[in-house]
């Protein structure tokens, strides 16, 4: 398990913790909380993927990122209780672990080291996410999206004869989410790509072929 909740645990202490935790199975679209939800539990995704997405006043949808096995999230409620930021749908069947805000703080008191990989934890997903923001303002859609390939190789993608596949699990409308972009506008990025022998799509997946034109493009 390379969490940060149980990163700096040896294996004896990791099981007491794990042994104190919910396990929470979820089918594809299922909800693990709603924004706007009271928040006092965090999550760690065994297997599987979860997006975390917030909407707008009308009612528009975005796909803030998407974690897997692994990766944590709703631990920002633990240290500020209050409500939800964002919603957490499961985009594939998942196995997850629930920890509760009194266990873990009763954990921490005795482990103060895991503060500290948390707070790491949260320090990177806030680099992401300022880095999100900065690609909307500064990057074309066609590099947002090599970009955003690339970020989901480097955590679900597998090297194949042809090149590194992605079962990435989502629709055109969620990769569309992701990007920032319409749905029309990203396939048109994703055809060119195509085009130019950079990738081969397939459902809720996309085997890349030419990682370093990727690359070039999302700069």
């Amino acid at each position: 398990m390379r969490a940060p909740l149980f990163a700096a645990l040896d294996a004896a202490t990791a099981e007491q913790l794990m042994g104190s935790m919910t396990r929470v199975s979820l089918e594809r679209g299922e909800t693990v909380f709603e924004e706007g939800d009271p928040g006092d539990s965090l999550y760690v995704i065994l297997t599987g993927k979860v997006k975390l997405g917030r909407s707008s006043a009308d009612g528009r949808e975005s796909l803030l990122m998407v974690l897997g096995p692994g990766e944590m999230f709703g631990e920002l409620s633990l240290f500020d209780p209050g409500q939800r930021l964002s919603s957490a749908t499961a985009v594939s069947a998942s196995e997850l672990i629930s920890l509760g805000h009194d266990d873990l703080t009763a954990f921490l008191r005795t482990h103060p080291e895991v503060a500290m990989r948390l707070l790491a934890g949260m320090a990177h997903r806030l680099r992401r996410t300022n880095e999100g923001l900065s690609d909307l303002v500064f990057t074309d859609v066609p590099g947002r999206v090599a970009k955003a390939l690339l970020d989901l190789a480097s955590r679900f993608g597998r090297r194949t004869e042809d090149g590194v596949r992605v079962t990435h699990d989502l629709t055109q409308e969620e990769l569309a989410q992701l990007v920032g972009a319409s749905r029309e506008t990203v396939n048109k990025a994703l055809a060119d790509f195509a085009a130019r022998g950079w990738l081969r799509l397939g459902a809720k997946q996309v085997t890349l072929l030419d990682i370093e034109r990727l690359r070039r493009r999302a700069r």
